[in-house]
């Protein structure tokens, strides 16, 4: 077996590992095995009392084996075969469960997303979206679920479309949706983030959805609720920097008010393909950007026992941007780093979007 993998694969499956922080590590220590090594130490340091749950050798190597035994592989952000638009996010899975044609993460992607209850139409409508993209050239990504995500995925089987699934590559959700999931895994692609056996639960769908728009150059919303998760893939796709493009609806219908929402606040309102063509082709070159977790870092400028105190003392569950914490409390941003990421390892530390954190409720008064 590859022990370079293995150490990779423990690492990002190791207790208050996520992606953010897996890179930090990676950052900090070089190599996945001496991250591990320093693991216990960063977890006592931020104030975990117990051992650090590490990820077992044992437990990776079964990982591996049931992932090639089903004819999957893994891929790290490393592999040349990663998707490369989602390698360029910050938090970029460290690794990805596949199965299926792999090459097809090496081309052009577009997803298309929308509201699990959807109309007729709104399924009639993904439908002819997909097929007629797919006839351009794009593959199609979407999340397997019901109404819209199935419509885009049936619609693109012969050219191309990949599944991003919540739980485990094994876990096929929702079970009406199995006879796809097949169908995909010969024709398609399969991805997971989380592990073989991971049941889907509701914290796991946002991060799913962060990775069909990571993977994606661009996304097309077609129906979607004011609260619908779907937007939630818009959000991550502008935060992204992807273009987003939604279909309007009825004002009076409940399906609609998302992309309607979406197009007030920017989207680009799309009624037929030529509407996504003038904005954006398979051909249009990739624009790709360095992940900012990978964060320079400079050498402690001293004993950091006086940074754990002030960091204390200045967070709370109310989130403040790492940038201002440095300001505030007038510390060297390596300094705040390192503790932030010994807090982060004790699992002290809540990671928000844009770039800030917050003190967990529970050790509020830690």
């Amino acid at each position: 077996m590859d022990e370079d993998l293995l150490s990779w694969l423990q690492l990002s499956r190791s207790e208050n590992v996520g992606p953010l922080t897996f890179y930090r590590l990676l950052k900090r220590y070089k190599t996945p095995r001496e991250a591990l090594k320093a693991l216990p130490e960063l977890a006592a340091q931020g104030g975990l009392k117990r051992p650090l749950k590490i990820a077992s050798l044992d437990d990776v190597k079964k990982e591996l084996d049931a992932t090639l035994a089903c004819g999957a592989t893994l891929l790290t952000s490393e592999n040349p075969l990663y998707p490369p638009l989602l390698r360029h996010i910050d938090s970029a899975p460290p690794v990805l469960t596949v199965k299926g044609r792999i090459e097809l993460l090496q081309m052009p992607l577009l997803a298309i997303v929308g509201a699990r209850n959807a109309s007729a139409m709104g399924k009639k409508m993904a439908h002819q979206f997909a097929d007629g993209l797919g006839k351009q050239g794009w593959i199609i990504s979407s999340g397997l679920a019901r109404g819209i995500d199935a419509a885009a995925h049936r619609a693109s089987l012969t050219h191309g479309t990949i599944a991003v699934l919540a739980g485990g590559l094994d876990q096929i959700y929702p079970p009406e949706n199995e006879a796809l999931y097949n169908q995909i895994g010969e024709e398609g692609v399969l991805l997971a983030e989380s592990p073989f056996g991971t049941q889907p639960q509701a914290t796991l769908f946002p991060r799913r959805n962060r990775i069909i728009s990571g993977l994606s150059r661009c996304i097309l919303v077609v129906e979607a609720a004011l609260k619908s998760g779907f937007l939630i893939t818009a959000r991550c796709a502008l935060d992204q920097g992807r273009e987003v493009f939604a279909i309007p609806g009825h004002p009076l219908d409940p399906r609609a008010r998302g992309c309607n929402n979406l197009i007030k606040n920017g989207a680009v309102l799309v009624e037929t393909l030529e509407d996504i063509q003038q904005e954006i082709s398979p051909s249009t070159p990739l624009r790709l950007e360095e992940s900012s977790s990978f964060f320079e870092e400079t050498l402690p400028s001293s004993s950091l026992d006086n940074v754990r105190h002030i960091l204390n003392e200045n967070l709370s569950t109310v989130p403040i941007s790492i940038d201002e914490l440095i300001r505030e409390c007038q510390l060297s941003a390596s300094d705040v780093w390192i503790v932030l990421l010994e807090m982060e390892m004790a699992g002290r530390l809540e990671r928000l979007p844009g770039g800030k954190v917050s003190l967990k409720e529970e050790w509020i008064s830690i």
